[in-house]
């Protein structure tokens, strides 16, 4: 799969359907995801089975994903959205 497909399907797979979560999401694949490693890409693949729900929390840290994994590319996703 090149690469260029790659985002376009990441790009829909991270609009969820949920205003802060596509807020968050969307820009972050749109202008990110190239820049990752292979590891913080594979991150972000699995973030993206993860529930709406569960996402959210996490989001508006009101939990942390138990698996340090997810929970790095949480991290990276909260960083970049952070007004600078």
């Amino acid at each position: 799969m090149s690469t260029e497909t790659e985002v376009k399907r990441l790009y829909w797979h991270s609009r969820r359907g949920m205003w802060e979560l596509d807020q968050l999401l969307v820009p972050f694949v749109e202008e990110q995801y190239l820049k990752l490693d292979e590891a913080d890409r594979e991150r972000y693949r699995i973030l993206l089975d993860c529930e709406d729900q569960d996402m959210f929390a996490w989001f508006m840290r009101r939990s942390e994903p138990e698996n340090a994994d997810l929970k790095r590319i949480v991290d990276l996703i909260l960083d970049y959205a952070r007004p600078q």
